[in-house]
């Protein structure tokens, strides 16, 4: 018989130490869950945690490709868009506007004791 051992990441607290002050999710909670339903093949509950996710991991291996192509070859292919900073204030201005979004139906989905409970001081 096959358990599933991660029956714990469904009801465990967050080590997040900003859920664990406010009680509230910061913009990167939900990534480590994400992480782990992506890795078990489970892509709707990995994107359900956290949307950017599966992203990681691809941006991960990805890299990996390209700095060691770059290693062999001796060449700079890709330094342009890793250091585009018109890229990277698009990533945060996205990151941003998900995470309101994600705020705002947390707090819909949520009572006041219901995030009191999610934090430390209860």
């Amino acid at each position: 018989m096959l358990n599933n051992h991660n029956d714990h990441l469904e009801t465990d607290q967050s080590f997040c130490p900003f859920k664990m002050v406010t009680g509230f999710p910061c913009p990167g909670c939900g990534i480590t869950k994400s992480l782990v339903y992506f890795y078990q093949g489970d892509i709707y509950k990995s994107v359900s945690y956290h949307i950017l996710g599966p992203f990681v991991i691809v941006f991960c291996w990805l890299t990996i490709i390209i700095l060691t192509t770059e290693i062999i070859a001796k060449k700079e292919y890709f330094t342009g868009l890793l250091y585009n900073r018109k890229l990277a204030y698009n990533m945060a201005y996205f990151l941003a506007f998900y995470h309101l979004i994600r705020l705002v139906l947390f707090v819909r989905n949520n009572s006041f004791d219901d995030i009191l409970h999610q934090s430390i001081w209860f």
